[in-house]
């Protein structure tokens, strides 16, 4: 199979669905939200599957949705916590570049603010901090290419992404 898919990666914040749909408009590719395969197939909220069947179940629903997919010319937005799936993540490096949306640890903490609302698959206790420092490393091993995204608006982002990708 062709690699002629895109899967962004990194934290919740970082941008991947915002990016995601300007990049599919960029090229005329289709548009796929993990996230929102989840909400669908389990006709409830990413925040609600977690309070009522935890982190773990969660990871899983999200190894499922993802190693589900198959594509062509389409922009794929993972979850934050695809990377702890490696067989999900190998099925979709056969079918895509794998790019690493990479924020500071600064801007995910202002954009996400309370979490305790945003569906993050992670222990309870955890702090955001080290959830960062958890799954940076296992971003950096599946990316194809890293984008930091600084202050960069998503359009520009984008088109970065474009360029570096010479699409």
């Amino acid at each position: 199979m062709a690699k002629n898919n895109i899967v962004l990666i990194g934290m919740a914040g970082a941008g991947k669905s915002t990016v995601g749909h300007i990049l599919a408009q960029l090229l005329g590719y289709g548009f796929i939200d993990s996230d929102e395969l989840i909400e669908q197939e389990q006709k409830n909220s990413l925040q609600r599957l977690l309070d009522e069947q935890g982190y773990i179940r969660l990871r899983e629903m999200e190894a499922q949705a993802l190693l589900a997919i198959e594509s062509s010319r389409s922009v794929i937005a993972t979850g934050g916590s695809a990377v702890y799936s490696k067989n999900a993540l190998n099925h979709l490096a056969e079918q895509a570049l794998i790019v690493f949306l990479d924020a500071p640890f600064g801007t995910i903490e202002e954009r996400i603010g309370d979490f305790s609302q945003r569906g993050l698959a992670k222990p309870e206790g955890q702090t955001l901090q080290a959830l960062f420092d958890e799954r940076r490393p296992l971003y950096q091993r599946y990316a194809n290419l890293t984008i930091s995204i600084s202050n960069a608006s998503p359009a520009a982002i984008a088109t970065q992404i474009t360029q570096a990708l010479k699409l």
